[in-house]
């Protein structure tokens, strides 16, 4: 079978940048065959946090704006990771490429992706797919989380029950339990907060292996009143962002509680995070032998993922590596395969993980 090849572009809701892959299928399977990371400059970066919360002036013009200076940046890391791999813009079927989300209102009908998919096919000269979570929130789904059909085509095991737990600005997970429908939904937040509040504090971008966290001392008051957010209430399909979870929320939630070390509210996020997640876990499935796989930038938090493991002591829980996919490279994998997916017709969304009516492709395309 000939060999189709398709870049994925994943800048998720952490803003540490693009994560680029370069993969090969062959038949069903991917491969992938060069990765790259690229960072977003700093006056980008601050203009799409501002961009996650409805205030401040001109919007539109700012929303448009750092769309194409978006598109720059997914054209300069697509350009890296095809000469990583050797290959030139006509040999590429497409980019897939998830945008970056600033606000995500499914329950309003809308969500909002910037990226310009059409500068960036012009930029490359490869057809782009894009904007993949319109259409199922179209039909009455939560627009995300959209990688769970990726997860069960790539991770599904007919024998070992696993969930994939992927640690973004959001966690979401998916849930792969043998002869049962996939499931899956957004968790709340992963890094989001915990980068935030430690770049406020440190001037860091992130708190690396959750040292900081581990000089805390987590508050058991400040955890239940974050943990009092209805969000966490909520039954799935759901599904979250950066304008839900942000650091106003946490001042607010702050202004209640008596004076705390800094410190002690990362360690509290860090809990709150790894809390949220063991209790869904807890909610979906009690089967002997579960195996959960970690992936994202979160996984990379060693303090994240033993304390995840202190609060499940009855299953593994890994990284994806050992199931062949890199951690930092799985969502940028399921944005090459979702492209493929809508360029060879296939509806890619799971309604009983979005909530969605009925099955629908996902994407829009802009011809090379």
């Amino acid at each position: 079978m000939s060999e189709a090849r398709y870049v994925g572009l994943m800048s998720g809701t952490s803003l540490d940048g693009i994560d680029a892959v370069a993969v090969s299928f062959s038949g069903n399977t991917p491969s992938v065959l060069a990765h790259v990371t690229h960072e977003f400059p700093a006056d980008l970066r601050a203009t799409l946090l501002d961009l996650n919360t409805p205030e401040g002036s001109n919007e539109l013009e700012r929303a448009a704006l750092a769309g194409v200076a978006l598109a720059h940046h997914y054209a300069a890391a697509s350009h890296q990771v095809l000469e990583q791999a050797g290959w030139t813009s006509p040999q590429v079927q497409a980019i897939g490429c998830h945008g970056q989300t600033v606000r995500h209102r499914p329950e309003q009908g809308f969500t909002l992706q910037l990226g310009n998919g059409a500068l960036l096919a012009e930029l490359t000269g490869i057809t782009v797919a894009t904007d993949f979570r319109a259409r199922d929130i179209a039909a009455g789904g939560q627009g995300a989380p959209l990688v769970p059909a990726f997860h069960d085509a790539m991770f599904r095991s007919p024998h070992h029950p696993r969930i994939i737990l992927n640690l973004g600005g959001i966690a979401n997970l998916t849930v792969l339990l043998p002869g049962q429908e996939t499931r899956g939904y957004d968790c709340g937040p992963a890094n989001a907060l915990l980068d935030g509040w430690v770049e406020r504090h440190r001037g860091a971008s992130f708190d690396r292996d959750g040292q900081w966290a581990r000089s805390g001392t987590v508050s058991t008051t400040l955890l239940a009143a974050l943990l009092e957010h209805p969000f966490f209430q909520r039954k799935p399909p759901k599904s979250t962002g950066r304008d839900v979870f942000h650091l106003a929320w946490l001042d607010s939630v702050l202004r209640t509680q008596d004076n705390q070390a800094a410190q002690d509210v990362q360690a509290t996020l860090m809990a709150l995070t790894a809390q949220s997640i063991a209790q869904c876990i807890a909610r979906e499935t009690a089967e002997a032998g579960l195996e959960i796989y970690c992936c994202g930038g979160g996984a990379k938090n060693t303090a994240l993922v033993e304390q995840l493991q202190g609060l499940l002591p009855h299953t593994a829980v890994r990284l994806t590596d050992a199931l062949g996919v890199p951690v930092l490279q799985v969502e940028a994998t399921a944005f090459a395969w979702l492209a493929r997916e809508l360029l060879q017709g296939r509806h890619a969304n799971l309604p009983a993980v979005t909530g969605a009516r009925r099955r629908v492709p996902l994407g829009a395309i802009y011809p090379a």
